[in-house]
């Protein structure tokens, strides 16, 4: 048992107050990114609904995590900001724990989406005569329900682990985020155990959801290595390259924060800014400009306007 063990009613989130004369330039740098994330996510939001062409399966799986994504955000950025101009930097217990569930469901269900999208390319690809049957607008969404609640099942099982007994001063979140191993650390039990309990769950569902990623990936590959023209092969390569681009990145960063031994509270906020705020900028960035529908969709619009 550690030995302060005051009932707290709030934390205390350090964040970026141990960068006090970089706090203004933060602030519009991460201000700046947000915006342009909020603003690829609406767009392909929009597109995908807009333009019917777009309204087929793998569009719908981008349209879910482009939602997702937005909501993702949501959940952390405002708060960051908010924080970076102000002294003020308390989040309730309540709260805090709102926010852990939602970060750590939409998380979940950003990397399940991207599994789905990875399957869709893969039937598409190696069953183009089946694909039709198999991945209807229907199988997509109860597919997309299925990412949800796998999502927040996961979370819903970490935030109660985390959560489960009383916090202990000091009430400093080492982070600019309740993030989940930061707060994990202030609980009033022997807290070792449940932090390896939680990194686990964590990390299984990133190798998981990962490693079914790949596996469909190597079936693409070698169907499309055997497509013997030229022109095939690297239309069906087209038709990957941007969802295999933003897996690399977003299992890649999520890999860094929780594979790397354990580090500072300064470590871990820095590393923590790719996934949280590079990423879903990054997304709907590769996913708009290495997408010819998607470029072509832009385009209708805008002829349309300006007409």
């Amino acid at each position: 048992m550690k030995v302060n063990q005051t009932i707290l009613k709030e934390f205390i989130l350090v964040g970026f107050s141990l960068y006090p004369h970089l706090q203004r330039f933060l602030f519009v740098a991460f201000f700046v990114l947000y915006l342009l994330t909020l603003a690829g996510n609406l767009a392909i939001l929009g597109l995908t609904w807009v333009d019917r062409s777009l309204h087929t399966p793998m569009y719908l799986f981008l349209r879910a995590l482009s939602f997702s994504e937005t909501c993702y955000t949501l959940t952390i950025i405002p708060k960051m900001l908010a924080d970076l101009l102000t002294e003020n930097r308390s989040i309730s217990v309540m709260g805090c724990g709102l926010q852990m569930y939602f970060f750590l469901g939409l998380g979940g269900t950003n990397c399940i989406i991207l599994t789905l999208m990875g399957y869709d390319r893969f039937l598409a690809i190696c069953n183009p005569l089946r694909y039709p049957l198999l991945i209807t607008n229907t199988v997509c969404g109860h597919l997309v329900i299925f990412a949800w609640l796998g999502g927040f099942l996961v979370s819903v099982t970490e935030t109660a682990l985390v959560f489960e007994g009383s916090f202990c001063n000091p009430n400093l979140i080492q982070h600019f985020f309740c993030h989940m191993l930061a707060v994990v650390r202030l609980s009033c039990l022997e807290s070792n155990l449940t932090e390896l309990i939680v990194t686990m769950i964590s990390v299984s569902g990133l190798l998981g959801t990962f490693l079914l990623i790949i596996i469909t990936y190597v079936f693409i590959l070698s169907t499309v290595f055997r497509i013997p023209s030229a022109e095939g092969k690297q239309k069906a390569f087209s038709t990957c390259a941007s969802h295999l681009t933003v897996v690399i990145i977003h299992f890649g960063f999520a890999a860094i924060a929780y594979l790397m031994p354990e580090s500072s509270g300064k470590d871990d906020m820095l590393i923590a800014i790719p996934y949280t705020v590079i990423t879903p900028f990054l997304s709907p960035l590769i996913f708009s400009l290495r997408n010819r529908d998607m470029k072509n969709a832009f385009r209708k619009l805008l002829a349309k306007r300006s007409f």
